[in-house]
């Protein structure tokens, strides 16, 4: 049964810009979200979606027959996602091969509290004193991202690792793939969408969610804006979301396109993003305990399948300040088959020299059941609304606004321009794509040639043992290290 339930993108705030930070006044921490609503997946009046587990013969001919219109098929799995009435629902079920028949939910809710930042919040270093960070690396914005050098990224790319030859899948809202620091980096050819009547590209909302994932995994080194993880690796577009909200059908597509070969008609990807989840309170009616089960199985069944075709999958743990060990509670995807759940930590204070990188985030879930490691996510607890300035390393300009907003991750954004924005944003959606970031420099370094099995091994071998020792509420197998990862 359904309770609080979220399938939402997993951020938790977030702060744009159309070219860097904010105007000269503080900002106010944004509040909490209002509460999410829950839907019934449905394509059009009458019809609703709908989730078939079974392997029955002739299934086209059949739901064709009985009313319905099949919208995917996978028989590899004995998943295929339909539309019909209950009536048909209902005498599909009773067909022979067929397994279960439930009816697909969609989980919406409202957006966070968005902070709009612009050009002014660029300042010259004149009268001004403050905060002076290192910028090794010529892109603009990259002294006022922390989490790249939090987690030693600098030290693979240093090696010569920098993600070349891996494919990440970035299961999201959308990405805008002609923003100036993804311009290349993106297989248009093999995005898509499976959100009807969106293209991949349609990134909407004040959150810009699937763009900015995008970059923190994958935002090329090309002296404008900020600086991936993996910024040589190639990014896939899977819109799975659509402001905000998206189907369990939804996902299941996406999962499957992006673990199929291309010569199969795939996406032909290596690792999969998933910085999306629905957090499910297992005790409030409105669905029953067999169809939330049959959902699950059927992502599970999907995951497998990318597992089992040298795909890894990784996903947020989730917003939600709860520890999963609560068995009354369930995350997905990041507690189904063969997925790494990745929670979130961020400092607290960096714009004043704080480098508490690996703290647990104020927002994020744990538990050994649904966390398996951590890594940069970002933070907004900053008690105070002062403001801060942080200076490139020749002081000749700077970043000028709210302290606490410092402490969130940096990356890019739709922004309101053709070249894109950057925004500040925190949540275990950032510590995903950070830890499929350092994951695409494990294939990269690889060519290709290791298994998921190999990839999870390198991401808990090169990990930093931190809490308690060895597997851990709050760091799983340990915080991220992109530099150790591809030193072994």
């Amino acid at each position: 049964m359904v309770r609080s339930n979220k399938w939402v993108s997993a951020l938790a705030i977030v702060a744009g810009a159309a070219a860097a930070a904010c105007a000269d006044s503080t900002i106010t921490q944004p509040a909490a979200s209002a509460g999410p609503q829950l839907s019934i997946a449905g394509a059009a009046v009458g019809s609703k979606q709908y989730v078939i587990i079974g392997t029955p013969s002739n299934l086209a001919a059949r739901v064709t027959a009985l009313g319905g219109t099949l919208t995917a098929s996978y028989p590899q799995i004995g998943v295929a996602i339909v539309e019909g009435d209950d009536v048909f629902a209902a005498a599909m079920a009773e067909q022979k091969g067929v397994e279960t028949v439930v009816q697909d939910v969609m989980f919406e809710q409202a957006q966070p509290k968005a902070v709009d930042l612009d050009e002014s919040a660029v300042v010259a270093s004149e009268g001004v004193t403050s905060s002076t960070i290192a910028n090794t690396y010529a892109n603009p914005y990259y002294f006022a991202e922390w989490g790249p050098r939090a987690i030693g990224a600098p030290t693979a790319w240093a090696a010569g690792y920098r993600g070349a030859g891996a494919r990440v899948a970035i299961l999201d809202g959308g990405l805008y793939a002609a923003h100036q620091d993804l311009a290349g980096a993106v297989d248009v050819a093999h995005s898509v969408s499976f959100v009807p009547g969106q293209p991949f590209n349609a990134d909407v909302g004040t959150l810009w969610h699937g763009t900015h994932v995008a970059g923190i995994v994958g935002a090329r080194d090309n002296s404008v804006g900020v600086v991936g993880i993996a910024p040589e690796a190639t990014l896939i577009g899977v819109k799975v979301l659509h402001n905000g909200g998206g189907t369990f059908g939804w996902a299941i597509k996406g999962i499957m396109y992006a673990s199929t070969p291309i010569a199969e008609g795939g996406a032909g990807a290596q690792i999969i993003n998933m910085s999306l989840g629905a957090f499910v309170d297992k005790g409030q009616p409105g669905f029953s305990d067999a169809g939330l089960r049959s959902l699950i199985k059927a992502i599970d069944r999907a995951t497998a399948y990318a597992w089992d075709h040298g795909v890894t999958v990784i996903a947020a743990a989730g917003n939600d300040a709860t520890n999963l060990d609560n068995r009354q509670y369930i995350n997905i995807p990041g507690e189904n088959n063969k997925v790494i759940a990745v929670a979130a930590t961020g400092p607290l204070g960096w714009a004043h020299g704080a480098t508490d990188y690996s703290r647990q985030a104020s927002y994020t879930n744990s538990g050994k059941a649904g966390v398996d490691l951590a890594g940069p996510g970002g933070d907004f607890a900053y008690p105070t609304n002062e403001l801060c300035t942080v200076f490139n390393p020749t002081r000749t300009a700077g970043l000028r606004t709210s302290c606490w907003v410092f402490d969130m991750y940096l990356s890019t954004s739709r922004g309101g321009t053709a070249a894109g924005g950057y925004s500040w944003a925190a949540g275990t959606s950032m510590a995903s794509p950070a830890t499929a970031g350092v994951a695409a420099l494990i294939v990269g370094k690889y060519s290709g040639m290791i298994t998921p099995a190999g990839v999870r091994a390198k991401l808990q071998q090169s990990a930093e043992d931190l809490g308690k020792p060895g597997n851990d509420e709050v760091y799983g197998m340990g915080w991220i290290n992109a530099g150790r990862a591809v030193q072994q």
